[in-house]
C-alpha cells in the first residue's frame, strides 16, 4: 500500500518524538474515524521501532448509539476490560476523527455522566501510568469549523503537527521555571478580574510529548484560591454541546456563577459533581500557527497568546488534588484582536495583548518559533 509521505512524518513523529517507543513495548493505537492508511503508518511506525501494535478501531455513530443505551450493568465490566487492557500497554496513541463533532449531543446528559464516572478509571491509569499522545485527524467538517477549504485545511494541519517542537524546549522550560516560583497570579482582560495562587504547585511544558498539536505550560491554582470574574472568548464544545461566551464568576475557589449561549446546560455540567466547580488546571498557550478558535480543544487550547483555565479534574503531579469526571479547556485569547489583556505574576508582567515579556520568555512568541519553518 502506498502511503501520503505526510503520513509517514507524522507516524514517525508519534512513535517517535511523542511516545520514545522502544524494543518490546506494547501500544494501543486508537483510531476514531480516521483513514486505514494512516493506522497502517502507525502500525509500520510500531514495528520499525521493535514494539508491538494493538488497535482499536471506533466509529462515532456506533458509539452514539450504545451511549444512548448505556446501562451500569453493561458498563461496569466494559470498564474493567478497558482497565485490564490497558495496563497491558506501555504506550497510547489515539487519532479522533469525526464527520459530524455534534455526533452526539443529543445523548442524555445523564448518560453521558454515567459513561464518563464508569470509564474514569481507565483515563486516569492511561494519563498517569503510559506514554501517551492523543490529536485529531483532519476532515471536511473540521475544515468548515476552521471556515478553511478542505485542501487548505489539510495542509494546515499537518504543518501544525509536524511543528518542530524541540524548538519550544528552552522557552517552555523558562516558563515553567518561573510558574514553580510564582504565588500570586493575576488575570485582566475585557470582561475578565482573577486573582489566584499557584504556589507549591509545579509546572508542566507541553511540547510534542502528549497532544499534536502542542505548545503550552500548565499549573494549577491552589483550590480555594481563585477570586473573581472570567469571560472566555474562544467557542468550545463540550460532551457535543456548543458553548459561547462563557463567563465563569469564582468565590473561595469556586464557581459561583456561571453564563453562556447556554447557561442551563453549562450548569449541568458544572454540577456533575463535587469537583466540577473548581479549577484543575491553568495553562498559556503559545503555539505560533494556531492563530483562530475552532471549537476544536487541542487545537484551540494551543491558540497563540492564549490561556485556559479549566473547571474539574487536576492532573496528577502537578494540580491540586481537585477530582471530577470533568475537564473542560476553556479559552481566552488576548492578542489585540481579541481584545487584549495582562497576565502578572507576583506584582510582574509576563504577558501583555499576548506576547511574552521577560527577556528569558521571548523563544516562546511567534518570532522566534517561526523561524525554523522558513516564517518571519
Amino acid at each position: 500500500m502506498i502511503i501520503d509521505p505526510r503520513l509517514i512524518q507524522l507516524a514517525e513523529g508519534l512513535t517517535g518524538f511523542s511516545t520514545a517507543l522502544k524494543k518490546g513495548e506494547r501500544v494501543l493505537i486508537d483510531a476514531f474515524d480516521i483513514p486505514d492508511a494512516m493506522v497502517i503508518a502507525l502500525i509500520r511506525a510500531t514495528r520499525a521501532r521493535g514494539a508491538y501494535p494493538y488497535v482499536q478501531i471506533n466509529q462515532a455513530r456506533i458509539s452514539r448509539e450504545l451511549a444512548f443505551g448505556a446501562e451500569e450493568a453493561q458498563y461496569t465490566p466494559h470498564a474493567e476490560i478497558e482497565l485490564a487492557r490497558m495496563q497491558k500497554m506501555d504506550a497510547y496513541i489515539a487519532l479522533r476523527g469525526s464527520s459530524n463533532i455534534f455526533e452526539s449531543s443529543d445523548v442524555p446528559s445523564g448518560k453521558v455522566q454515567l459513561l464518563s464516572r464508569l470509564m474514569k478509571p481507565v483515563l486516569d491509569y492511561r494519563v498517569g501510568k503510559t506514554k501517551w499522545v492523543v490529536l485529531r485527524w483532519p476532515s471536511a467538517s473540521m475544515a468548515q469549523q476552521a471556515g478553511m477549504s478542505t485542501e487548505a485545511f489539510e495542509d494546515f494541519y499537518f504543518k501544525v503537527c509536524t511543528l518542530d517542537y524541540a524548538r519550544m524546549a528552552p522557552g517552555m522550560k523558562a516558563l515553567a521555571d518561573l510558574m514553580i516560583k510564582t504565588d500570586r497570579v493575576q488575570i485582566k482582560g475585557p470582561g475578565t478580574d482573577l486573582s489566584f495562587s499557584i504556589k507549591g504547585i509545579g509546572a508542566q511544558p507541553c511540547g510534542g510529548l502528549r497532544n499534536i498539536p502542542d505548545g503550552e505550560v500548565f499549573s494549577c491554582p491552589v483550590k480555594e484560591s481563585v477570586e473573581g470574574t472570567l469571560q472566555y472568548n474562544a467557542p468550545t464544545i463540550y460532551l457535543g454541546t456548543s458553548f459561547d461566551n462563557i463567563k465563569l464568576s469564582f468565590k473561595q475557589g469556586k464557581i459561583v456563577e456561571a453564563t453562556s449561549s447556554n447557561s442551563k446546560r453549562l450548569n449541568e455540567i458544572l454540577d456533575s459533581d463535587a469537583g466540577a466547580r473548581y479549577i484543575g488546571e491553568f495553562a498559556l498557550g503559545f503555539n505560533p500557527h494556531i492563530l483562530e478558535p475552532m471549537r476544536d480543544i487541542l487545537f484551540d487550547e494551543k491558540i497563540a497568546g492564549s490561556f485556559h483555565f479549566t473547571p474539574g479534574q487536576a492532573y496528577a503531579g502537578v494540580g491540586n488534588g481537585n477530582k471530577s469526571q470533568v475537564h473542560w479547556d476553556m479559552v481566552c485569547i488576548q492578542r489585540p484582536e481579541y481584545g487584549g489583556g495582562e497576565i502578572w505574576f507576583d506584582g510582574k508582567l509576563i504577558r501583555k495583548d499576548g506576547l511574552f515579556v521577560p527577556k528569558a520568555l521571548h523563544k516562546l512568541n511567534p518570532e522566534y518559533l517561526l523561524k525554523s519553518q522558513g516564517a518571519a
